[in-house]
């Protein structure tokens, strides 16, 4: 996991917990410098989504969406259009909360992509 300073989050057993500073892509660099091909980035920036399909990351939102090289491309569109709208003056709707559904889905798919992945490395 990896937050800036200004979240703070308890160590867990099994979970590398990384503290950057507080400038504004801080996180996104660090995980971005960080990862490699086949690791699991999960997230709902679609820009770092996009780096990390490029450096051959499966990437996950915390809603259990895959990002993918055919989806990338109409999400990064689509927060284009709504920075431009906010930029206008306009307003856009954010993320709806998070529900046990959401959840749910969002641990089936993190666990089919690592049987998938653990497949890989058994054949």
């Amino acid at each position: 996991m990896v937050a800036s300073h200004d979240h703070r989050m308890s160590p867990q057993d099994g979970v590398q917990i990384v503290q950057v500073d507080r400038s504004s892509q801080s996180v996104d660099l660090y995980i971005v410098n960080h990862i490699s091909k086949g690791d699991i980035v999960v997230t709902q920036d679609f820009g770092l989504a996009c780096i990390s399909l490029g450096k051959g990351a499966i990437v996950l939102s915390p809603r259990g969406e895959q990002y993918t090289d055919e989806n990338i491309d109409y999400l990064m569109e689509r927060r284009h259009e709504s920075a431009r709208i906010r930029r206008n003056g306009g307003r856009t709707k954010g993320p709806r909360a998070m529900t046990t559904s959401d959840r749910i889905t969002f641990q089936q798919k993190l666990t089919k992509v690592l049987l998938i992945e653990q497949e890989k490395h058994d054949v």
